[in-house]
């Protein structure tokens, strides 16, 4: 079990990034939250799982421990394979997802691309307490309000290769100006809205 790699980033896709450990460069399919968190000729760190086929090996990194945690369980849920596990971890936190469960709150789950009513209700009915219970609401017993992470999206378009100005225009525009906080699970969303709208204005 490869646990965590640590090395000089050499390349941030859509989906993955690749670093070099060893002399060696390591594919790793990531989260955009977590990709942004990365940069073109500077140290990185993920924590991973290794998911293993008679095909491929695989890698999958995350920003957190917690992130890699939750990756794991949710492949114990029938019919949940790495892939959509990933993606539900795209559009929510872990924290997310765990409230969702907690509250049987499907819409949270289908707004997950690959997951239909019926498959929420086997995630939570599967799950049950297995997530562990999520931290307080933000707000609530002196748990500060979430931090503004539209920058880290700027960053994200950057390391993409787009100019600032044109990264922050295309967050300014998906976001219509408004001045609300882009909170950490919105993240990966308001980046493809972002990513979607570069390309439309580019073709």
């Amino acid at each position: 079990m490869i646990a965590s790699v640590h090395g000089t980033v050499l390349a941030v896709r859509l989906d993955a990034a690749v670093l070099e450990v060893g002399g060696v460069g390591l594919l790793v399919q990531a989260t955009p939250a977590t990709l942004a968190g990365l940069r073109v000729g500077q140290p990185g760190r993920l924590f991973t799982s290794l998911v293993v086929r008679e095909d491929s090996l695989t890698l999958f990194g995350f920003a957190e421990d917690d992130e890699r945690d939750v990756f794991e369980t949710l492949q114990t849920v029938s019919g949940v394979g790495p892939r959509l596990a990933l993606a539900m971890l795209a559009v929510h936190t872990p924290d997310g997802l765990r409230r969702a469960v907690a509250t049987e709150d499907l819409a949270a789950l289908v707004r997950v691309p690959g997951i239909g009513r019926k498959g929420a209700q086997r995630i939570v009915l599967e799950l049950g307490e297995r997530l562990g219970a999520p931290s307080p609401a933000p707000g609530a017993a002196g748990v500060p309000l979430p931090a503004d992470h539209r920058v880290q999206v700027v960053e994200a378009l950057v390391g993409l290769g787009w100019p600032l100005r044109a990264a922050e225009d295309a967050v300014t525009s998906v976001l219509d100006g408004t001045p609300d906080p882009v909170g950490a699970d919105e993240v990966p969303g308001v980046l493809r809205a972002a990513l979607r709208s570069l390309g439309s204005a580019r073709a």
